[in-house]
């Protein structure tokens, strides 16, 4: 039986090389009892490659079983795919046979694999290396002879990573692999998968099928198609029934498309108001950050040099600059920053007496912007001004003992 063939047994339609490649590949290992994991998007048809498997195997006559993992509750799973001894749990009023038992001899297809509990897992890698297997609340050990073929649309390897799915079991599944690619990747099959459904479905609703103009094939051939095969023949179906006219034009097949065809990229919100910030990227956080320390810096320099300027400053003055040290400890960098150097301007000024020949005139004074100085010389200001006293030094400077305590055996500070 060649491939046309098989398509048209399975109902299969495409001329894709990939699609074609993937029906050689199931007909090629289907002789075998090797294990088979087929991966792919959600609704990309993977559920026919286990039935061409099955087949065209030995196993033919034998039962084909097909579950979806995914729709199992995770409290029932094992007493599905095991069964159960009557009195396992509370409602096992009898013996049950599970899938394995049910499908010994034939096929059984576990779609959604991704989905099952780690539990489970040990217990199906167990089938698949020895045949064997225990009901729920029994100590026997049963012999299954069954081929399993499985089926995700999850990266199983990074489930891996994240400690959801178990690598021994991956690797035993993945014996011979089988990729099923999505619909925006063979668009030369969409129009015939399009008029196949329109067909389909133009004879089950005894209707005449629709047609395509040329600008609406092309926006069905652009589509994104993020629901692949699926979402193609439901929207066929929408077309089929709500058009009354059988021949769609490009804006009326635009308006079963979501996003209008485009494809379905993450969008970005703008209903922020002024005042709130987004940030795109990690670089422009950390430049947020850089410029926050500057400003800081600065209105700590402007409070030092207010403090040396007042010999008392006023309990405003020391409530703000006690603020900006607690925002200081607050950010807790992870680079330093040192902005770049700027000449202060300063008055010449004498504390103790007034002079008649102080001038107006201003001179440029090399000053320390080391954050390190700046701190050690508040907290020598504050001891000096209590005394010695930490802890009225501590509030005085807006923070706690224990913080004041470690800086002083930080810095040395006698």
């Amino acid at each position: 039986m060649d491939i046309q063939e098989i398509k048209q047994r399975f109902g299969i339609i495409g001329n894709s090389p990939d699609l074609n490649r993937a029906i050689e590949v199931a007909i090629q290992v289907a002789p075998t009892d090797l294990s088979v994991l087929i991966t792919g998007e959600s609704g990309t048809g993977k559920e026919s490659f286990p039935q061409i498997i099955h087949q065209f195997s030995a196993r033919k006559h034998g039962k084909y079983v097909a579950v979806n993992c995914g729709a199992i509750p995770e409290g029932t799973i094992d007493s599905e795919l095991f069964g159960h001894e009557k009195g396992a749990f509370t409602g096992a009023l009898a013996d049950r046979k599970g899938y394995f038992e049910e499908a010994d001899a034939g096929t059984i297809f576990l779609d959604e694999i991704g989905e099952l509990p780690l539990s489970t897992q040990v217990r199906l890698l167990r089938v698949l290396e020895a045949g064997e297997f225990m009901k729920v609340g029994s100590s026997k050990v049963l012999k299954t002879n069954v081929r399993v073929v499985a089926a995700t649309n999850v990266d199983i390897p990074t489930a891996i990573e994240g400690g959801k799915f178990r690598e021994d079991l991956y690797y035993r599944l993945n014996t011979v692999p089988i990729r099923v690619i999505p619909l925006r990747d063979r668009r030369e099959d969409i129009f015939l998968l399009f008029r196949k459904f329109a067909m389909d479905f133009a004879e089950r609703y005894r209707m005449p099928p629709v047609r395509l103009d040329d600008d609406a094939r092309h926006v069905l051939e652009t589509y994104h198609w993020p629901g692949n095969v699926r979402q193609l023949k439901n929207i066929t179906e929408q077309i089929s029934i709500i058009e009354q006219e059988r021949n769609i034009t490009g804006d009326s097949m635009r308006g079963y498309l979501p996003l209008g065809g485009a494809p379905q990229l993450p969008a970005l919100y703008q209903g922020r108001g002024v005042d709130e910030k987004t940030f795109n990227s990690e670089r422009e956080i950390l430049y947020q950050v850089l410029f926050d320390m500057k400003k800081d810096m600065h209105d700590l320099k402007k409070l030092v040099f207010d403090m040396m300027h007042d010999q008392a400053p006023s309990s405003e003055v020391r409530a703000e600059h006690a603020q900006i040290i607690r925002d200081l400890y607050d950010k807790e960098p992870s680079a330093s920053y040192v902005p770049e150097p700027k000449v202060s301007k300063t008055v010449s000024y004498d504390h103790r007496v007034e002079r008649d020949d102080i001038q107006d005139t201003e001179e440029f004074v090399e000053e320390s912007l080391s954050l390190e100085d700046k701190e050690i010389e508040l907290i020598r200001k504050a001891l000096d001004k209590h005394k010695g006293k930490r802890k009225y030094a501590a509030q005085e400077l807006g923070i706690s003992e224990r913080t004041l305590y470690r800086k002083i055996k930080e810095y040395e500070i006698e």
